[in-house]
């Protein structure tokens, strides 16, 4: 690895326009990338919001991508893909690490200006056999941080994935315990009281900082209230930008967070994260950059996972994978990595 041969682009376009969690674990991929070819630069295409998780990283240009506004449909996309062929006009290859209907269209437009392609390759059929709901097939699938690695293999960059990738992290005179109780949906969350247990006990183990992260105003206001009940616990959510949190985050001793975005954010700064499980599982593939599996908490149940996001409602209708998750199996996860 390092210079680039004649024949190969030295300016590449990555497309990922989907939540900041899946976006999020592109950035030490790419970080990787760029690393081993100091010649090359990547173009990132992705919702206009992401912008903070592309700062740092030389030779990575955030692109944003308002696929709800301005670059909304097909014709909106016709002129996202204008605008990026006048400020780039050397991208000769393209990295789909999406693989939807839009990125589909954007390849369609890119492909007639000569532009090489290659597209993830998302297992589908691993993911529904790891998923369904008789004769599952309880086996680690790749990685969505190695898939997205072949993707930049394909266009003639490949990349070692013990090689370094993550930010520098900002150090705290105290330690800090960051706690992310929320995710999307309900299959994949914490229930709210089983995380205040958790809390309390940690509160009473340890004098670190407990910083609650979040995202909404929803679940801002359930975090004031946890916070006024359980005293010397700070909320972050809803007073930050992205960039602000991210500081915070790259500061902390160990995050606490679901199967989410929280997860993917502290990965990016190498902070530990426990991760805990419910409808999901890390065999799915999203396990965070460098995150250990000894430090995923998660109960063995035949029915897990019943979803590769969580977004399927619970066939039991009893949550067991969360309600039965005791928070001390949490706080012991924590103790270690103090």
């Amino acid at each position: 690895m390092g210079k680039n041969p004649g024949n190969k682009p030295t300016t590449l376009l990555a497309l990922r326009l989907s939540a900041m969690g899946d976006v999020a674990m592109t950035i030490p991929v790419m970080k990787q990338v760029l690393d081993a070819y100091p010649d090359l630069t990547i173009v990132f295409v992705t919702n206009k919001n992401w912008g903070a998780l592309c700062q740092g990283i030389p030779r990575l240009i955030f692109v944003p991508a308002d696929v709800k506004g301005e670059h909304k449909g097909v014709n909106g996309l016709f002129r996202l893909f204008r605008s990026i062929r006048a400020q780039f006009p050397g991208i000769r290859a393209m990295a789909d690490l999406h693989q939807v209907l839009r990125s589909q269209i954007l390849r369609s437009f890119f492909r007639m200006t000569a532009v090489k392609i290659a597209v993830i390759d998302k297992g589908r059929a691993g993911k529904k056999a790891l998923t369904r709901k008789d004769d599952k097939i309880l086996q680690p699938l790749t990685s969505t941080l190695d898939r997205y690695r072949a993707v930049f293999a394909e266009l003639g960059y490949p990349v070692n994935a013990d090689a370094p990738g993550t930010l520098p992290r900002r150090p705290s005179a105290k330690q800090r315990i960051g706690i992310a109780p929320f995710a999307t949906y309900r299959e994949k969350t914490y229930p709210i009281e089983k995380m205040e247990m958790a809390i309390r006990t940690l509160r009473g183990k340890t004098d670190a900082d407990i910083l609650l992260f979040g995202g909404g105003k929803e679940e801002t206001a359930k975090l004031e209230a946890l916070a006024k009940r359980v005293p010397g616990v700070e909320v972050m959510a809803g007073k930050h930008s992205l960039e602000e949190e991210l500081r915070v985050i790259s500061s902390l001793t160990v995050m606490v967070s679901m199967d989410s975005a929280n997860m993917h954010l502290a990965s990016l700064y190498g902070v530990p994260v426990v991760s805990v499980w419910g409808a999901t599982h890390p065999f799915a593939g999203f396990m965070g950059f460098g995150q250990q599996e000894e430090n995923a908490v998660q109960l063995d149940l035949y029915c897990r996972p019943c979803s590769v996001f969580g977004s399927k409602p619970c066939f039991r209708g009893d949550h067991a994978c969360m309600e039965e998750l005791a928070p001390e199996r949490i706080v012991a996860a924590v103790m270690r990595l103090l």
